[in-house]
């Protein structure tokens, strides 16, 4: 993953646009190169051929500058198919399960016991 670099020089004047905005993370995406068929499925697809064809594609991800971003996104949405930021869609499925999961247990809240203090 490639690190953002500290912007030195003036700050962008109000009103000019943003440049994250101009240029958002996809173009950026290493899979931009690569065939749209080696991330997403042909119908009736083989098991075989689809764990080679997935794991190609991780590949491809696993070089990319953008991967967090567009896993996120994949994960925002949800993206139903393909490889997304190196995660087929049964992977987002589960990614997804743990954070509903986590984010519906309770706080957990420190117990604080009586450490033999006589209080007085």
């Amino acid at each position: 993953m490639i690190r953002a670099a500290a912007r030195s020089g003036p700050a962008r004047p109000v009103g000019s646009p943003d440049p994250s905005q101009e240029n958002p993370w996809h173009t950026l995406a290493a899979c931009r190169r690569d065939e749209a068929g080696l991330f997403f499925a042909p119908s009736k697809e083989p098991t075989a051929a689809r764990l080679a064809r997935e794991e190609h594609a991780k590949q491809v991800c696993g070089g990319c500058p953008v991967l967090l971003a567009c896993r996120e996104h994949a994960l925002a949405q949800p993206e139903p198919y393909g490889v997304w930021g190196g995660l087929t869609a049964a992977e987002r499925r589960v990614v997804l399960a743990r954070r509903r999961r986590r984010a519906a247990e309770p706080a957990l809240v420190p117990v604080q016991r009586d450490r033999g203090r006589i209080a007085g």
